[in-house]
């Protein structure tokens, strides 16, 4: 299992070897929670882990790598249970899609989550992070197609949108 959040800090090599990738290491450039200037996340990975995405399948064989704490409260499944997700909604496309779509940069080979947890922690990539970023802030529309099309308070209208903000770390329940 990984170290305490606190200990993830500049400097310090991660070695990942897990289902998906093998002898991958990286070191820190900063330390854990300390963002790009605009680039502003609602929600941490371990706040998003606890309010429920991926259908609970995410992180389960790459737990090592990540803060322990993260999955004090994460809602994890060995098989996926939309139940799981917070809007209670499958709101994703298999990986292979993803993939399909070229929405999958190495060296994350999980997809944008698994960057923002390594960003999160402190590893950079210039280039990477950048089109990331750039990623997520253009799924931003998604919030405004709520604004749009819902009343204020019914946060049950467009689950599946909402779901998927959350799952790109932005606020569901505007």
């Amino acid at each position: 299992m990984g170290l305490n959040e606190q200990s993830y800090t500049a400097g310090l090599v991660i070695e990942v070897n897990d289902r998906m990738q093998n002898d991958y290491r990286y070191e820190l450039a900063v330390d854990a929670g300390d963002l790009e200037e605009g680039f502003t996340p609602h929600y941490s990975p371990s706040e998003m882990l606890a309010m429920g995405v991926f259908e609970g399948k995410y992180c389960n064989d790459c737990r090592d790598e990540l803060p322990v704490e993260w999955f004090d409260n994460a809602k994890i499944a060995d098989t996926a249970n939309v139940e799981l997700n917070y809007f209670g909604i499958k709101s994703r496309q298999p990986l292979s899609e993803w993939r399909r779509k070229g929405w999958i940069y190495e060296p994350d080979p999980r997809g944008w989550f698994q960057w923002y947890c390594r960003y999160y922690l402190g590893r950079r990539i210039e280039a990477l992070d950048a089109v990331q970023i750039k990623r997520w802030r253009a799924f931003s529309r998604h919030a405004g197609q709520v604004r749009a099309n819902c009343d204020p308070g019914d946060i049950f209208c467009r689950p599946r949108q909402r779901q998927g903000l959350l799952q790109w770390a932005h606020d569901p329940l505007i």
